[in-house]
């Protein structure tokens, strides 16, 4: 309250949507949904007429991918923040339940800040172990519900029928944090910083090389070099960097001046996600390194579908007998075979998002492929050891 005054009181449901649609602000968590659209499609999903079916509102600081802490940081830092974003969200569409997610490490500051406000009596703080896929959307909610934190068999639409078949608002803490700061400051002021389709300021995380896990609000629409060195790298000696976590892509040393945004970004198949970059030095086999990368996901997964209990798998462990060095001159096209069984197939977006990390390697990863395949390898580094860290 001291940094930012206290809540807005005269912000209604239609003024706030109109405040975020305006501002431009998109989902933080990774998909990048419009802020705006996601609570519009609540209020229209309930049923005013049904105290039973009252919506519910979700801050999502699981944060389950092991590259991001930008959620962890914001919840240390600002939890107040975090918490006048669930309650702006909440207010605006008739929420009957307040829920927060985190994890263990920050359980105990975030149930300290809800206790030390009045208005936050009725947010409930809930803890979800630290695995990849606890911060999937469904598995958020099947926790929530007293389930495992693994994502629903079937597909969705938590607008329509969320926790307990109620409409539920879920927004990444991030996200929150910044309709806290529009509903305050308004959609002009969200805007005078970033670009056109980048507004306004995010978080990022940029860890690997030899830089620890570094957390940074940037300006929308850096660079990716500008990025890197805001956090305190350097570009010299990158081989490539990975963009949007370990369910990202790769970017190649020579296009670090592309921009964060999703324009600038798709010719390699990547996004800004959730403003994660891992840097990989030149002297690191970056085949090696997503081959522990997919063996990682493939242990993750949640084993509820055939593309995730077979698929990925056996999509990780060709890829690793080519990062190991066979000489096998089919394992590429068998890399590429697995990953389109794969993809669009899941009962949630897990095998899409590991197929997408493993051909990205495949294309800018080439020339190790070929060096591979020809018993060598254009590195001298070693078997990734960071993949968890």
């Amino acid at each position: 309250l001291a940094t930012f005054g206290p809540l807005p009181t005269d912000l209604g449901r239609s003024r706030l949507i109109d405040e975020l649609q305006a501002s431009g602000l998109q989902g933080r968590g990774g998909a990048a949904f419009p802020a705006w659209r996601k609570l519009a499609a609540v209020d229209h999903a309930k049923d005013p007429r049904s105290l039973a079916d009252a919506p519910v509102v979700v801050a999502n600081g699981a944060e389950g991918e092991p590259r991001s802490a930008k959620d962890a940081t914001l919840l240390a830092a600002s939890p107040h923040l975090v918490i006048d974003g669930l309650l702006l969200a909440g207010r605006a569409i008739g929420a009957a339940e307040f829920h927060l997610v985190t994890t263990a490490a920050r359980l105990p500051n975030v149930s300290r800040a809800v206790a030390e406000r009045a208005d936050a009596v009725a947010i409930r703080v809930h803890e979800v172990p630290e695995a990849f896929l606890s911060g999937e959307a469904s598995a958020v909610i099947r926790a929530i519900g007293g389930g495992p934190s693994l994502p629903r068999d079937k597909a969705m639409r938590l607008s329509s029928s969320g926790l307990g078949g109620r409409p539920t608002l879920l927004h990444n803490v991030e996200t929150l944090a910044q309709t806290a700061l529009i509903a305050r400051f308004g959609a002009t002021w969200f805007r005078r910083l970033g670009t056109e389709s980048e507004p306004g300021t995010r978080l990022v995380t940029v860890s690997g090389g030899r830089l620890a896990p570094t957390v940074r609000e940037v300006v929308g629409g850096m660079t990716i070099a500008s990025l890197v060195e805001a956090a305190g790298g350097t570009t010299d000696g990158l081989g490539a960097v990975l963009v949007g976590g370990y369910h990202g892509a790769w970017l190649p040393a020579t296009h670090l001046r592309a921009r964060l945004t999703r324009q600038e970004l798709a010719p390699f198949g990547a996004t800004p996600g959730a403003g994660i970059l891992v840097l990989l030095d030149s002297h690191r086999c970056g085949l090696r390194e997503s081959s522990a990368i997919a063996n990682y996901l493939a242990e993750q997964s949640a084993r509820q579908c055939g593309p995730c209990a077979n698929g990925l798998p056996k999509m990780a462990e060709v890829l690793e007998r080519l990062a190991r060095g066979s000489r096998d001159a089919s394992l590429p096209a068998e890399v590429r075979r697995l990953a389109a069984l794969v993809r669009g197939r899941g009962s949630c977006h897990h095998p899409d998002g590991t197929a997408q990390l493993v051909l990205s390697a495949l294309t800018v990863f080439a020339s190790d492929v070929d060096a591979h395949l020809a018993g060598g390898c254009l590195a001298d580094g070693v078997l990734a050891n960071e993949v968890a860290a």
